[in-house]
C-alpha cells in the first residue's frame, strides 16, 4: 500500500523551518511539574503491581492479545483516515512541549483519546478501534504515531510511571532499520505485534528506512497498590487540568476545524 503523507492543511500548520526548539515562557506549573516527578515516580514504582522493567511482558497485559488478533481491521482504519488525504497534525503543531523533540511533519499523531479525554471527530471515523480501545483497562491516551521515513526522535522520557505504553505495529518498513532504544535496551516493532514499555525510562526512535512506520501507540494505567494509586491518580489529574494537555486539546479541534473547511 502506497501512504500518502502530503499536507495539504492551511498554511498555518506548515513547517515554518524553525529547528527543534521548546517552545519558551511555558506556564509555571509545567516546570513544577517536571521538577517533582522523580519523587512521584519512586514513590509510584514501590507500589507498582507489576515489574519496573524498561520493557514489560505483553502476558501480563492480556488484554494486548484484542488488539493482535483485530491489527488489520486496525491497520485498515488509521490507513483510511490517517494516511490518505489529509494527514494526522505534526504533533509539534498541537503540542508545544514536545517542540524539543519533535520536529514539524516527521512525527504526526492523530489521537483518539487524550489523557482521558475523547476526541469524538476521530473515534467516529474509526469505529473498530474506537470499540477496542474502549476495552483496555485504565485507559489514558490511544493515537496513531506516524514517523516519517529519515525521522529520528532525540531522547526523552515520559510524564509518570503512573502510565505504562504499548505499541501496536501497523506498519514497519522493511527496507532499512526501524527501532527504539528504551533505557539500555533496543527494541524493534513488528506488524501486528505488541510492545509494552515504561516510557519514564530514557529513550529514543529512529526510522532509518524510506518508507513510513505507523502504530497504534497506546498508555494506560500502570496496576498499583496504594499509596501509589493515590500519588498517580492525582499527579495524572493535576496533568489533565494542565496546559500540557489543554492546549492540545484546543489545537487538535482547530486541526480537525481547519481540515473540515478545505473538505466543504
Amino acid at each position: 500500500m502506497t501512504i500518502g503523507t502530503k499536507d495539504a492543511a492551511p498554511a498555518m500548520w506548515r513547517n515554518s523551518g524553525t529547528p527543534l526548539a521548546a517552545e519558551p515562557g511555558r506556564p509555571l506549573i509545567i516546570h513544577i511539574g517536571k521538577h517533582l516527578r522523580g519523587l512521584f515516580d519512586r514513590m509510584i514504582a514501590a507500589s507498582s503491581l507489576v515489574a519496573n522493567d524498561p520493557v514489560l511482558d505483553m502476558r501480563h497485559f492480556g488484554w494486548t492479545a484484542l488488539l493482535r488478533d483485530q491489527w488489520h481491521t486496525i491497520r485498515d482504519e488509521a490507513a483510511a483516515v490517517a494516511l490518505q488525504g489529509q494527514p494526522a497534525p505534526s504533533l509539534a503543531t498541537i503540542s508545544p512541549d514536545h517542540r524539543s523533540i519533535a520536529e514539524v511533519d516527521k512525527w504526526r499523531s492523530f489521537f483518539l483519546w487524550g489523557y482521558g479525554y475523547p476526541i469524538e471527530d476521530n473515534l467516529a471515523r474509526c469505529p473498530a478501534t474506537q470499540a477496542l480501545v474502549a476495552r483496555i483497562p485504565g485507559l489514558n491516551s490511544a493515537f496513531f504515531s506516524i514517523l516519517a521515513p529519515g525521522t529520528h526522535i532525540p531522547a526523552h522520557r515520559g510524564v509518570t510511571k503512573g502510565l505504562i505504553t504499548c505499541h501496536l505495529g501497523l506498519f514497519v518498513p522493511r527496507d532499512g532499520d526501524v527501532r527504539m532504544r528504551v533505557g539500555d535496551r533496543i527494541v524493534r516493532w513488528a506488524e501486528g505485534e505488541t510492545l509494552v514499555f515504561d516510557d519514564t525510562y530514557d529513550h529514543e526512535v529512529w526510522n532509518d528506512s524510506a518508507g513510513t512506520r505507523v502504530v497504534l501507540l497506546v498508555q494506560f494505567a500502570r496496576p498499583l497498590r496504594n499509596p501509589g494509586k493515590w500519588i498517580a491518580d492525582l499527579f495524572l489529574g493535576v496533568v489533565r487540568r494542565s496546559p500540557f494537555v489543554q492546549e492540545a486539546r484546543a489545537n487538535i479541534r482547530a486541526w480537525n476545524a481547519a481540515v473540515k473547511q478545505l473538505e466543504v
